[in-house]
């Protein structure tokens, strides 16, 4: 009788170790943000030179500053804006753009100027329901002024709430994957 109750005993054992050892951990499976680490924000005009506006951080947050390059744009201009995004950390490099355009229903950049810049940042992109993306823009330059321009990449932000499909990230929601401030002239 002992035995059987060993044996009994040894097979619960063996079978919550099995269970167990089941589990799937695989990090995988989620959707997890994306490492970005260079941005280039290619600007270009109706008539004029080309505009790109670059971020870069190799090391990621905590290390080196990132190098940011503005630009001077100009004034009363109409420009056809282009985001590439890339995941330089690595050799070769990921192109992360790609990623964004096939998971376009999980992420939308935002725009916004400070400092006075007279500057309007209209979407040129949409996903499969009709919102808007941002990978591709329509910038519109007023007068001769300075400021910055932000660029704010929101993942799973709630698209359908109010103002977002017009670029208003206050009830956006979601997690930021990059937030960048360029500086601005327009001459």
């Amino acid at each position: 009788m002992k035995n059987l109750k060993f044996i009994f005993v040894i097979n619960i054992l063996f079978a919550v170790l099995f269970l167990n050892s089941c589990k799937d951990d695989d990090p995988m499976d989620e959707n997890d943000e994306e490492v970005i680490t260079t941005i280039n924000y290619t600007l270009t005009p109706t008539s004029g030179d080309v505009v790109t506006l670059s971020f870069s951080d190799l090391d990621g947050e905590g290390g080196n500053d990132p190098i940011i390059t503005g630009g001077t744009l100009q004034a009363n201009m109409s420009y056809t804006g282009a985001l590439e995004l890339r995941n330089d950390s690595e050799t070769p490099g990921e192109d992360i753009t790609a990623e964004i355009q096939e998971e376009d229903e999980d992420h939308q950049f935002f725009f916004s100027t400070g400092g006075g810049l007279d500057l309007t940042v209209g979407y040129s992109d949409e996903d499969e329901d009709g919102n808007p993306i941002g990978l591709a823009t329509s910038i519109n330059t007023g007068a001769v002024s300075t400021g910055t321009l932000s660029v704010v990449l929101r993942h799973l932000p709630v698209k359908d709430a109010s103002g977002v499909s017009d670029g208003d990230i206050t009830n956006a929601d979601g997690s930021t994957d990059v937030e960048i401030e360029f500086d601005i002239e327009i001459q």
